[in-house]
């Protein structure tokens, strides 16, 4: 008994070695750097972030409070268009860098980076989606690509992650005011199922109110109407 008990000992040991061995330290350190910035630079920016978190946020960019306050999107704009660069050499050399190479939350960096560079989601989605799958990156990831590919291309959403918000003209009033509605939705009534099964913890009624406005239904041809440019 004492030798299979020290079998299973030494066996778990080494395993355990070897599941350590197989993350990239290196690149895991430069992930987390890129996904700590990506992600403060726009928690600075969110209504619900403290006085005191954005001193910290600010210190990060060794910049001032108040010259974050002014430039923070021309800051976000430029350090995106530096991450992508990084991060296209990075899925180049390694493709994914998901869960087995760099860990969690590094996993995610790279899906970050390219959300928030939608020009290139097209081209970077199937990666994207096999890692989703595979389990190398949490699935409600790749479903949030998804919607904002398909948000981009004009065509209904699936998981009802994508809201936008425009000022038009309200036709009774004659004037402006800011419209924010959730991007219509295919197969709307049954999104908080298919939210659950993607991974998401909350419903699309619940997600909406994070941006401060009521999840309303609309079909994209509503939108155009209630957008469409006045005369």
């Amino acid at each position: 008994m004492k030798f299979i008990l020290l079998s299973i000992f030494i066996f778990g040991t080494i395993s355990m070695a070897s599941a350590q061995k197989q993350i990239n330290i290196e690149l895991k350190k430069q992930l987390d750097s890129i996904l700590q910035l990506d992600q403060g630079i726009r928690e600075f920016g969110d209504t619900e972030t403290s006085e005191k978190r954005k001193d910290t946020i600010a210190a990060l960019f060794n910049y001032s409070k108040e010259v974050l306050k002014k430039s923070q999107w021309m800051i976000m704009k430029e350090m995106d268009s530096i991450h992508l660069k990084k991060v296209e050499a990075i899925v180049a050399k390694y493709g994914y860098p998901g869960k087995t190479l760099v860990g969690e939350p590094a996993n995610t960096a790279v899906f970050y980076v390219i959300q928030h560079n939608p020009d290139i989601i097209s081209k970077y989605y199937p990666l994207i989606e096999k890692a989703g799958k595979s389990g190398e990156l949490p699935f409600k990831y790749a479903a949030m690509m998804l919607d904002r590919k398909l948000s981009s291309e004009g065509k209904e959403q699936i998981y009802g992650t994508q809201v936008y918000s425009l000022q038009i003209v309200n036709s009774k009033t004659g004037k402006k005011e800011f419209f924010q509605y959730v991007i219509p939705i295919k197969d709307a009534k049954n999104v908080n199922q298919r939210r659950k099964k993607a991974g998401f913890d909350t419903t699309v009624e619940e997600n909406t109110r994070r941006f401060g406005f009521v999840y309303k239904v609309y079909t994209l041809d509503e939108i155009k109407k209630i957008t469409k440019p006045s005369n």
